[in-house]
C-alpha cells in the first residue's frame, strides 16, 4: 500500500471512533498545555527575576555588619551561624575611609537605613527609610528619577519617594513639593523615582533623604559615626572581585579581626543575581517535569486506545495481510494512527497553554510575590517542543500496540471472533 492509502485508512478510523479518539485526544491536549504554560510561565518568571535583579548591578559591591558565610565561588550562598555576630555592631566612619582608598574602588555611599512612621493627608503608613550620601547617590542609582530630580548635597528636609509608595500606598497621590511627616518631622517631596520592579520592592516602596537626616527619625537610632550598611561602586565590572578581596582584607586590619572572628560580610551583587538566576530556572525545570507528568498520561491514554484498536480490527489486519500486506505497512498504519492522536492533542494543547500563559497577568500572578508585570514568555521554541514532543509521545505510544498487530498470523486474525 501506498504511504496516502495508509494515512487515509487511518484518518477514516480515527473519525469513525470519534468519542473514544476524542477523549484520548484530551489528555493529550492536558499535557501539551500544562508543559508549553508552565515552561513560558518558567521563562516569564527568570526575565522578571533579571529584570528585578537589574538594580543591583554588577559593579557593585555591599559591605553589611554581621557574618555571612559565601559557600562555593558560584554556587550558593548561605548564613554560618556558629560565626554570625550581631547585626547592631554597625559599620562607621573609620570603614568609610578604609574602602574609599581601595584601588578600583569608585564611589562610596554611606548607608543609614530602618523603618519610620510616614504620615500624608491625613493617612499614616510604616515605610522604608533609606538615608544615603547626597554627594554620591545619584552617581549610583541605576532606577532613575521620573519626576522631580535627586537630592542634591545642602538639601536637609528634602526626600525622594519610590514610585509604588507615591502612586499606590494612598488616596491621594504623592506629587511634587508636597509636604509629607516621617518620624514627627516635615519634609517635601522632591523627586518620584521610575518604577523598577527591584527585588523586594525596596526602592518603589522606600523613601530616600540625607543620611543624617535618616538618623533622627528611623526608629533604630544609630549613631553620628556609624552606617548600616556601605555600598561601594568599582570602577570597572571586571574588577569587581579583586576589589570585594581587598575590602575584606582591608577591613579585617582595621577592624582588628581574623576570619573566625569577622563582624562584617562583604557581598558581590553579581552573586546574588546568580543564585537567583539559578534558583528560578531550578523551579522552572521542576515544574516542567510535574507538567510532563500530565503527557506520560496521556500517552497511556494512547497505548491504551491502539490496543483496543488493534482488537477491533483484527479481522482486517487479518484480511490486509492476506491480501499482500507487510508487517511493516501494518505498523505504519497503527503508528500513523497513534501519531495523529498525538499531532492533534499537541497543536490543540499547545494553543490553549499559550492562551493560559497569555492570561497569568490577569489571574492574579501578583499574590506569588513577582509583581503584577509579570508576563509569561511564549517562544516558537516551546510551541515546537511541545508539538515535536507530544507527536513523539504518540508514536512511540503506538510501537507496541503495532507491532502486535504486525506479528499477526493472517489465518487466526481472520478466525478472530470478538
Amino acid at each position: 500500500m501506498r504511504t496516502l492509502d495508509i494515512l487515509l485508512l487511518s484518518l477514516s478510523h480515527v473519525k469513525k471512533s470519534r468519542m473514544r479518539s476524542w477523549l484520548t485526544i484530551t489528555g493529550v491536549i492536558i499535557g501539551v498545555a500544562s508543559v508549553v504554560a508552565i515552561i513560558s510561565i518558567g521563562q516569564g518568571m527568570q526575565e522578571n527575576m533579571q529584570q528585578r535583579l537589574g538594580n543591583f548591578g554588577a559593579d557593585i559591591i555591599t559591605v553589611i555588619p554581621g557574618y555571612f558565610r559565601a559557600v562555593g565561588a558560584h554556587s550558593e550562598m548561605h548564613t554560618d551561624r556558629s560565626v554570625s555576630t550581631s547585626s547592631s555592631i554597625n559599620l562607621t566612619d573609620n570603614d568609610y575611609k578604609v574602602i574609599k582608598q581601595v584601588p578600583g574602588v569608585l564611589y562610596v555611599n554611606g548607608i543609614v537605613s530602618g523603618k519610620a512612621d510616614l504620615k500624608y493627608d491625613n493617612e499614616k503608613t510604616v515605610v522604608s527609610i533609606t538615608g544615603v550620601d547626597t554627594s554620591v547617590w545619584r552617581l549610583m542609582d541605576t532606577t532613575g528619577i521620573e519626576e522631580g530630580r535627586y537630592l542634591q548635597v545642602g538639601d536637609s528636609n528634602s526626600v525622594v519617594v519610590g514610585y509604588s509608595l507615591a502612586r499606590g500606598t494612598f488616596l491621594q497621590p504623592i506629587t511634587l513639593n508636597r509636604p509629607i511627616t516621617i518620624g514627627g518631622k516635615n519634609f517635601r517631596v522632591v523627586g518620584i523615582l521610575k518604577q523598577s520592579g527591584g527585588f523586594g520592592g525596596g526602592s518603589d516602596t522606600g523613601i530616600y533623604m540625607p543620611a543624617e537626616m535618616a538618623r533622627g527619625v528611623i526608629t533604630e537610632k544609630v549613631a553620628n559615626n556609624q552606617f548600616t550598611s556601605l555600598i561601594i561602586k568599582a570602577s570597572d565590572a571586571s574588577l569587581v572581585e579583586s576589589v570585594r578581596a581587598d575590602i575584606e582584607q582591608k577591613l579585617m586590619s582595621s577592624r582588628q579581626v581574623n576570619p573566625r572572628t569577622k563582624d562584617f560580610t562583604v557581598i558581590a551583587q553579581a552573586l546574588i543575581r546568580e543564585q537567583m538566576s539559578s534558583v528560578t530556572q531550578t523551579l522552572s525545570l521542576f515544574l516542567s517535569a510535574i507538567a510532563a507528568v500530565s503527557l506520560l498520561v496521556g500517552a497511556i491514554g494512547i497505548a491504551n486506545t491502539m490496543f483496543m484498536s488493534v482488537m477491533e480490527r483484527t479481522k482486517q489486519i487479518g484480511l490486509l495481510k492476506a491480501m499482500g500486506g507487510s508487517e511493516r505497512e501494518i505498523m505504519k498504519l497503527f503508528l500513523i494512527e497513534s501519531g495523529i492522536f498525538g499531532l492533534v492533542g499537541g497543536i490543540i494543547g499547545a494553543g490553549f497553554g499559550a492562551a493560559i500563559s497569555l492570561l497569568i497577568p490577569y489571574l492574579g500572578i501578583q499574590a506569588l510575590g513577582f509583581g503584577g508585570d509579570l508576563r509569561a514568555t511564549i517562544t516558537a521554541q516551546t510551541i515546537f517542543f511541545a508539538l515535536g514532543f507530544s507527536v513523539v509521545i504518540g508514536v512511540l505510544s503506538g510501537i507496541i500496540p503495532a507491532r502486535h498487530a504486525a506479528k499477526m498470523r493472517p489465518v487466526d486474525a481472520l478466525r478472530y471472533d470478538q
